[in-house]
């Protein structure tokens, strides 16, 4: 991952695929990477009791306690529906509670139990060893060019759903 954007296009160009090729295989690697992620995360998580979606809220909240669910949506990247279901089930498991805010009671602020922050203690550790062995043999140059690269292309995602006023909730299976 040393070379440059310039370089790395001489070089597929040399070998025969097109910047096109590379650019769907890239979407599916993505896309498989994720789904294939996301499968050992459910099953590693599975003895906690919380799903990779309950889990991402609460590994949120540990790092900021107490925010209003609204803000909270918007840190995640999700829906207030969406977000409000996740922190139901939270809830009803004790891992979390809501507040009303004391200024304005209508806010309603989102805040990990001490369960939440037991389940927050061993997730981390999970997570630790899961992200260990997900990146096993890459190295640290190649983990930041390519979380940077990734970074870039949820910046673009991002800035797309806006511009064409696409809903998070909306979104399709």
């Amino acid at each position: 991952m040393g070379e440059s954007a310039d370089e790395l296009v001489q070089a597929l160009a040399a070998s025969g695929d097109s910047d096109e090729d590379w650019a769907i295989r890239l979407g599916f690697y993505i896309h498989d990477a994720s789904r294939l992620r996301r499968i050992i995360y459910d099953g590693a998580l599975r003895p906690l009791g919380v799903t990779r979606s309950q889990s991402w809220v609460i590994a949120y909240l540990s790092r900021k306690d107490g925010m209003p669910q609204s803000e909270l949506a918007s840190k995640l990247d999700l829906g207030k529906v969406a977000l409000g279901g996740l922190v139901d089930r939270l809830e009803a498991t004790g891992l979390v509670e809501r507040r009303p805010d004391d200024s304005d009671r209508r806010v309603k602020r989102i805040f990990l139990t001490k369960a939440g922050r037991r389940v927050v203690a061993k997730m981390r550790t999970i997570a630790t060893a899961v992200n260990a062995e997900i990146l096993k043999g890459i190295t640290a140059g190649d983990m930041r060019a390519t979380a940077k690269t990734l970074r870039a292309v949820k910046t673009n995602l991002l800035r797309m759903m806006q511009e064409r006023h696409l809903d998070p909730e909306a979104e399709a299976d």
